[in-house]
């Protein structure tokens, strides 16, 4: 894959070309938990609502339009136009109200994984009668971007504004305080930089004037920098909200001035603003009516340091952003990242691309958009740390409880990590497996979270986390075999993302280093083009760099893998991931998680040349597989059981997953590059293909979990569909859609098609007012359940199908463009 920049006008385009589902939430600026503002009505104008915090806190942030020499001001984002009425402010009278708000033509929203575009036309005014209409577009990039890990950890985003037309308009856009604290009685304190750079930026600096480090109200940060950046000619201003929105409606313009009255958050709500004038008009243009181009670029950016304390091998430790590394001032931070915004955003949207035609060879115009909602959201729970040397990744656990690094979190959001960049995966993982191999959790199988609520990483000394033994077990058992396999591929088009075999071919470390394996310390040029991670795995040095990462916590995987044995088989009563259910015994679903676990761990020892151990659990596992099917099917074979002891109910099989990705199940991994329906008609096993080796390993040649299981569930799955999707289990009618996207990549493809086409109708009719939630009830008007989920990682779960194609050397040879955009004018 070559890597190329794009401009501007291309990126438009591409993304003027995706998106028909239309979701309740858009994301705005989704780049970590503290930066995460969304427009919450997307079905409607955006000038409607003010946009939000993930939580559905408001936020202010406004965009401004207006027309020299006529009376006339366009709201296009969040409700300044509040500010301009005489009968709702304080501030204005009629005597000074010398304009009139109007309304523009919303011409409606267009995202793709990377970019979400609002676009709008104005009319002309009448002088210029005959004149086409001036389009505006906000174009809102949190770039995701698989090959560069630098760019993705920087916590900061882009908004692009393009105008299209042929008489002038200024535009006006400003935020307030309410981005570095969730309390409207903080006192804050800010500053503009006027840069003597040959970019000529101008930048405010916004924060409360006594931080208070590691401190939430609402989820908001209660410590932390805001960076709003522009071009040096702009025109800026800081004051009353009200006041400058007037002054900008009476004259589109500002005055560089900074109010020096430092105050609380909405105490004269104090805003921090520019506008920048476009003159589209002249000779040629107004007597042909031709258009003219052109743009203003604006960064945003919440920065902090530390980030997390977390208890690492060495103590409770204040860790740093991973971008200070490279850039050790904030101004230098923003200089860079203002100044990257043509490579930075053609990085995306290389990936955006890709997974555009991915997903609609995998599904349909459908799926496409239900993955490019996804994307945004899994990275917006995340926040890089560390260093070079021992990079690290941190996650929140979103709306449902705050918790920290919470690995049955971490695992339904793994299909996303696997498919785009699995070196962020093991950067995940990291602080798991170090804090408990330092010795700081007593228990005998794996933590459930690494602490209680972000960004408190401390860690659960008394071992009374929420209990999930076999859960968390059989979860890092299944990540850890899967990112060892996305390690281990002979050639490019074997690899298990697209992205990890593009980058320096850096050398193999030499043995004995004190980095990590997985370090950044390569980081360097790939096609011109700065910052490029090194590859990730491959040949020998990614057989190589999975056994280094093994070997050094190996006990820690076979601990947990004798906890397995003991209780995976027969759960004794726990909370499994869904632990909005409840507690329950003998779990079908779970058992099988457990099993599948212990079926890893036989391949991990393998992989370290411990032969004794790999056929010892293999065995074990193998046992367990033939007791699982006679305890967790239904007496007459047709379905699994919620609980072995549950008759008469059923469940979502969603650990059938788990056994295809990691390449147990030829009978599907082998046939990955044909349509899944071809896999379900009977077949002999002697006719399946055997899988590629993996660094070394056996080839798997059987299936381990029986294929008639598989058929049983799919058909289970279309007698038991409801309105919006397939339910959980037969004790509710709600849903979570990941464990729906991953029951319906081991299905058949009428299934896959049912679930994908109704979870689709699903974002179109909801009644859920945040950004996607997984749990959801499949009839009414699909709306939130008891329990409130919303914006969580977990989302990535939607990437299973994409994942599963790739896995197992199964690379799939993938469409260009062309060949895609016409099969889906076909389809249109």
């Amino acid at each position: 894959m070559r890597l190329a920049i794009v401009t501007a006008a291309t990126l438009l385009a591409n993304v003027a070309q995706t998106s028909s589902l239309i979701p309740p939430v858009l994301p705005l600026i989704v780049r970590n938990p503290y930066l995460s503002t969304w427009l919450q009505n997307a079905r409607e104008e955006p000038w409607s609502k003010w946009p939000t915090f993930w939580t559905g806190s408001e936020v202010g942030f406004s965009v401004l339009a207006s027309l020299p020499d006529t009376n006339e001001i366009y709201p296009l984002l969040g409700r300044p136009q509040d500010s301009l009425q005489p009968e709702s402010n304080e501030y204005l009278t009629t005597a000074s109200h010398s304009y009139a708000i109007v309304y523009p033509k919303y011409k409606g929203a267009k995202y793709d994984a990377s970019t979400t575009n609002l676009t709008y036309s104005i009319g002309a005014p009448e002088k210029l009668a005959g004149v086409k209409d001036l389009d505006i577009t906000l174009s809102f990039h949190s770039p995701i971007t698989p090959t560069s890990t630098l760019r993705q950890a920087i916590p900061a985003a882009y908004l692009s504004i393009h105008v299209q037309g042929s008489f002038d308009v200024s535009l006006y856009v400003d935020m307030n305080g309410q981005w570095v604290s969730g309390k409207r009685d903080s006192l804050i304190e800010w500053d503009m930089n006027e840069q003597a750079t040959a970019q000529g930026l101008k930048t405010w600096s916004v924060k409360r004037q006594v931080e208070q480090i590691f401190t939430e109200t609402n989820d908001q940060a209660e410590w932390g920098q805001l960076h709003f950046t522009g071009p040096a000619d702009a025109r800026h201003e800081c004051g009353t909200s009200a006041l400058l929105r007037q002054r900008f409606a009476r004259t589109g313009t500002l005055q560089n001035e900074v109010d020096t009255k430092f105050r609380a958050v909405m105490d004269e709500e104090p805003v921090f603003a520019f506008a920048k004038k476009f003159t589209l008009a002249n000779a040629t243009s107004t007597s042909t009516g031709s258009s003219v181009d052109s743009s203003v670029l604006f960064t945003i950016a919440h920065t902090q340091d530390p980030v997390t304390q977390y208890a690492s091998a060495r103590g409770l430790t204040l860790m740093r952003p991973l971008w200070e590394s490279w850039f050790p001032t904030l101004e230098k931070l923003v200089q860079f990242h203002y100044g990257d915004f043509s490579t930075s955003v053609s990085l995306a949207s290389n990936y955006s691309e890709q997974l555009r035609i991915d997903a609609y060879q995998s599904g349909s115009t459908n799926y496409v958009d239900i993955v490019a909602l996804s994307a945004r959201q899994v990275m917006g729970a995340t926040s890089f740390s560390g260093t070079p040397e021992n990079p690290l990744l941190f996650l929140k656990e979103i709306s449902s409880n705050g918790n920290c690094q919470t690995v049955d979190v971490i695992f339904p959001a793994f299909p996303f990590f696997l498919y785009t960049q699995p070196r962020w995966l093991a950067f995940l993982l990291e602080p798991l497996l170090e804090h408990q191999l330092s010795g700081q959790y007593p228990n005998k199988y794996s933590m459930h979270d690494l602490g209680t609520h972000f960004p408190n990483l401390t860690g659960h000394a008394d071992g009374r986390d929420e209990y999930m033994p076999v859960e968390e077990c059989g979860d890092m058992l299944i990540m850890g075999l899967a990112l060892v396999n996305s390690l281990t591929y002979n050639n490019d088009a074997e690899a298990q993302s697209v992205w990890s075999s593009v980058g320096n071919d850096a050398p193999q470390r030499a043995t004995g280093t004190t980095e990590k394996p997985f370090a950044l310390t390569s980081i360097g040029s790939h096609n011109d083009i700065d910052y490029i991670d090194e590859t990730w795995g491959g040949g020998t040095k990614g057989v190589e760099q999975a056994k280094a990462w093994l070997e050094g916590s190996y006990e820690l995987w076979k601990q947990w893998t004798g906890y397995l044995v003991e209780d995976a088989l027969e759960p004794h009563n726990q909370l499994c991931t869904d632990d909005f259910a409840g507690w329950l015994p003998l779990q079908t679903n779970l058992a099988l998680k457990g099993i599948i676990g212990i079926k890893a761990f036989s391949e991990l020892a393998l992989l370290l040349d411990r032969p004794g151990d790999a056929k010892h659990y293999k065995n074990i596992s193998e046992v367990y597989i033939k007791k699982w099917e006679a305890f967790g099917m239904s007496r007459d074979g047709s379905h699994a059981k919620l609980a072995y002891d549950w008759y008469g109910s059923w469940t979502t099989l969603y650990s059938l997953y788990a056994d295809a990705v990691l390449c147990f199940h030829p009978t599907i991994t082998n046939a990955s590059s044909l349509p899944i329906a071809s896999v379900f008609p009977p077949t002999s096993r002697e006719e399946q293909q055997s899988l590629s080796s993996h660094g070394g390993r056996s080839l798997i040649t059987h299936d381990f979990i029986p294929h008639s299981i598989y058929k049983k569930q799919s058909s289970w799955y279309s007698a038991v569909m409801q309105k919006f999707g397939l339910p959980l289990d037969s004790r509710h009618l709600y849903t979570k859609s990941d464990w729906e996207f991953e029951a319906a990549a081991v299905a058949s493809e009428s299934t896959r098609k049912e679930i994908l086409d109704r979870v689709a109708r699903w974002i179109n009719e909801t009644s859920t007012d945040r950004a996607l939630t997984d749990l959801y009830d499949t009839e009414r008007d699909g709306g939130f359940p008891e329990a409130h989920f919303f914006a969580r990682p977990v989302v990535g779960g939607h990437f299973a199908f994409l994942t599963l194609e790739r896995a197992c050397g199964n690379g799939k040879t993938t469409k260009n463009a062309e060949d895609v955009e016409q099969s889906t004018r076909l389809e249109l």
